[in-house]
């Protein structure tokens, strides 16, 4: 799970195994599997490294 911003400052708490892709349109626009769209406040690249981070420490967990 990752922690964003929504565009009016709310905290979003998402499932990021669930990102079927994201857009800067020029907003911050996450699109789910599921057909759910998220604005976000953080640019497509922070998305991007919050993810990773999520997955190195998972699999700092694992090892």
């Amino acid at each position: 799970m990752i922690h964003l911003t929504r565009i009016n400052h709310i905290p979003l708490v998402l499932n990021s195994d669930q990102i079927e892709h994201i857009e800067a349109t020029p907003d911050t626009v996450i699109s789910l599997m599921n057909g759910q769209k998220f604005v976000v406040l953080e640019t497509p690249g922070e998305v991007i490294l919050k993810v990773i981070e999520f997955r190195r420490e998972i699999a700092r967990g694992l090892s």
